[in-house]
């Protein structure tokens, strides 16, 4: 299946991206990098193919002509393009990861994982290691849970898979502040499998998703930057369940040298996910979708749930119609 790598970035090239850039050459995956405002005019990195702010706009998507700037969110312009290029399988990062060569492996659909059932919070990275972490949106009153044992592997479909980095993995600011990094994951029992209502955060940073869940790709604009992949996940969760399916995890093929962040402005625009991500999975399992619905429908009633709430705003709607019609111009409706 024809393989996009999705990337944006703000910086010039630098060693992961050019890890990156020359993986894809091997792999013969696409290479896709949205940028934005900040982004340097004269991007050039042999290997992937770099869409302006302008190339954005002309790309004849709605999305591209409305996305705010300045916003992580343009990487929703770089999934589209990947799939107007022809892609089956996106991959996501961001570029300050580096691959393993364990990246590089093709990626399957189905795939030997361990099911996990519970009702409620789980946090997937203990599966993985012995020592205490937990990932950035865990409410943090569930980060020392005891996990649900994991039942024996079988063959699951897996449309999104989520796989760890190491070294700097994806915390949030309250943990970079009171524990020490790096860390390393060192328990590889194989992935695990989170559905029938056991719910973990899952971010953008090393993402697998295949073309029955492109749709769930959408990263909000119109709430915190530290929540953005976040609450896609919240959704994304919501819709596979109610689909009779839930979220791989998987031990980390990336490690993270991490970009430079001011802790404490994290932790600020954290506190958006801190306040409400346990009411928003309340609100989310409150709503009825019934599984003969299509993806883009339940979507558009998770986001009603979280506008009218306020979590994200108003605006959002414009933004997720567009993505939505954008992905139905090129066939893609999700059933």
């Amino acid at each position: 299946m024809s393989t996009t790598l999705v990337v944006t970035s703000i910086h010039p090239p630098n060693a992961a991206m050019r890890s990156l850039a020359a993986g894809c050459v091997t792999t013969g995956w696409d290479f896709i990098v949205a940028g934005d405002g900040l982004s340097p005019p004269d991007y050039s990195l042999e290997g992937c193919r770099f869409l302006s702010l302008a190339a954005q706009r002309d790309s004849g998507f709605t999305l591209g002509r409305i996305c705010p700037e300045r916003s992580y969110t343009r990487k929703n312009i770089g999934y589209l393009a990947a799939i107007q290029a022809g892609a089956k399988v996106i991959v996501e990062t961001d570029d300050d990861n580096h691959p393993r060569q364990e990246f590089w492996a093709a990626r399957e659909l189905q795939v030997q994982c361990r099911p996990v059932d519970a009702d409620g919070w789980v946090n997937a990275y203990r599966y993985f290691t012995n020592d205490f972490i937990y990932p950035r949106g865990l409410p943090l009153n569930h980060a020392r849970d005891e996990v649900p044992a994991a039942h024996k592997s079988e063959l699951l479909d897996c449309p999104i898979q989520q796989g760890l980095a190491d070294s700097d993995p994806d915390v949030d600011a309250v943990y970079r502040m009171l524990f020490p990094l790096p860390f390393e994951f060192e328990v590889n029992d194989g992935p695990v499998m989170l559905g029938n209502g056991a719910w973990c955060p899952f971010n953008s940073q090393n993402t697998t998703t295949f073309e029955s869940a492109f749709p769930l790709l959408y990263l909000p604009a119109w709430c915190s930057f530290r929540m953005t992949d976040i609450w896609r996940s919240f959704v994304a969760q919501r819709v596979l369940q109610a689909k009779g399916m839930g979220v791989m995890f998987h031990a980390p093929t990336v490690w993270q040298e991490r970009n430079d962040h001011d802790l404490h402005r994290d932790f600020m625009d954290e506190l958006p996910g801190y306040s409400n991500n346990a009411r928003m999975r309340q609100e989310l399992i409150g709503i009825s979708l019934p599984h003969d619905e299509s993806i883009p429908t339940m979507m558009e009633r998770c986001y009603e749930a979280l506008i009218r709430h306020e979590w994200v705003g108003r605006e959002e709607e414009n933004l997720l119609r567009a993505w939505l019609s954008d992905l139905e111009s090129m066939g893609i409706r999700g059933s």
